[in-house]
């Protein structure tokens, strides 16, 4: 499996990449097809033909631009817990302790994304499983082989969660609050095997989705018309390229969170998703005295003068400087890849 490591804000940087508009083909590839992704037996040729080049060339590029880091995945982002289950949780971990203590953290097939963060509560991840009580499992492994302080902070509401925008403005689509149940019901075996097949990304090849099938079980068509059906029920987010933003030049990240009253939590957080640059922004319940934030966002930039500065505008423009908060920069990336509620790790 191993760890995916690398600096992030403040801190020295090797081989980043960095998109701009003139990159011609790569900032096409990296721009325009984080959503709207053609689900087509032929994906790549369509692309190819829309971008007047041939489809060698496309995947070629995207080929570049994974292995160099820019890209993750082609692929789907499954909305939080409309399959199986997932949590935010956090650990308080000794400072001399934090690389060894994040490598177990990192080994857990449920985890996805594993950050270290500015603040006493100093290690973040985000744990999905089949559902809750493999979850449940999983979390309780992690906090008995780390012997570290957790606290549990699972999502209660949805206002924006996507990760797509446009990487010269850091505009993207506008979201709908959408509440979270407690548990969805169980995907089919068909929709789990494909869930499998799919999570960690589709290959670069003429026609994907037919490998795909193959490990899957289906037919091309079948899996094409699974996932456009995922999408249009909202079990997929979108689908297509999913990028990394530090290594496309956006080097400080912030996770913000407010102390806001329960009962002005949706106002305030539908208000705060609207605004550009917020990439994520949901309710997440409480840990009691432990940890008092309900409302969070993400806000990434280029350096954290642009971070801070967002984040003043933007709370102004939404009344929430008056509310308790923190803001908890992101030090060091341990692990980050597709959520996988299947069962299968890809490290």
């Amino acid at each position: 499996m191993g760890i995916v490591a690398g600096p992030i804000a403040g801190m020295p940087s090797t081989g980043a990449v960095v998109a701009r508009r003139d990159d011609g083909l790569d900032w096409h590839l990296l721009n325009d097809y984080q959503r709207d992704f053609p689900l087509q037996a032929r994906p790549y040729l369509r692309i190819a033909r829309a971008l007047g080049c041939e489809q060698a060339r496309v995947r070629e590029r995207l080929a570049y631009l994974q292995s160099s880091g820019a890209v993750s995945r082609v692929g789907p982002v499954f909305a939080p817990r409309r399959v199986g289950a997932s949590t935010l949780a956090a650990l308080r971990v000794p400072s001399r302790h934090l690389p060894e203590v994040a490598a177990v953290v990192s080994a857990s097939a449920a985890v996805n994304h594993n950050y270290a963060r500015e603040h006493e509560w100093n290690l973040w991840f985000v744990a999905t499983a089949a559902d809750c009580l493999a979850l449940a499992r999983s979390l309780r492994e992690i906090r008995r082989a780390t012997a570290c302080p957790m606290i549990e902070l699972p999502l209660l509401t949805e206002y924006h969660i996507d990760l797509g925008f446009d990487l010269a403005t850091g505009a993207r689509v506008r979201s709908r609050a959408r509440a979270v149940p407690p548990e969805m019901p169980a995907p089919s075996a068909v929709e789990r095997a494909l869930m499998a097949a799919i999570e960690g990304g589709i290959p670069l090849t003429d026609r994907p989705f037919r490998g795909i099938g193959r490990r899957a079980g289906l037919d091309e068509a079948a899996v094409i018309g699974q996932l456009r059906g995922w999408l249009a029920d909202g079990t997929v987010k979108r689908f297509g390229v999913v990028v990394r933003h530090h290594e496309l030049g956006w080097r400080a990240n912030a996770m913000c969170v407010w102390d806001v009253p329960d009962e002005d939590a949706d106002r305030l957080g539908t208000r705060l998703a609207t605004c550009d640059g917020v990439n994520l922004c949901y309710r997440r319940r409480r840990a009691g005295s432990r940890w008092r934030f309900n409302l969070y966002c993400m806000l990434h930039g280029r350096d954290r003068v642009e971070v801070r500065e967002r984040l003043r505008i933007i709370a102004g423009r939404c009344s929430l400087a008056r509310f308790p908060h923190e803001v908890l920069f992101s030090t060091q990336r341990f692990k980050q890849r597709g959520a996988s509620y299947a069962g299968h790790d890809h490290g």
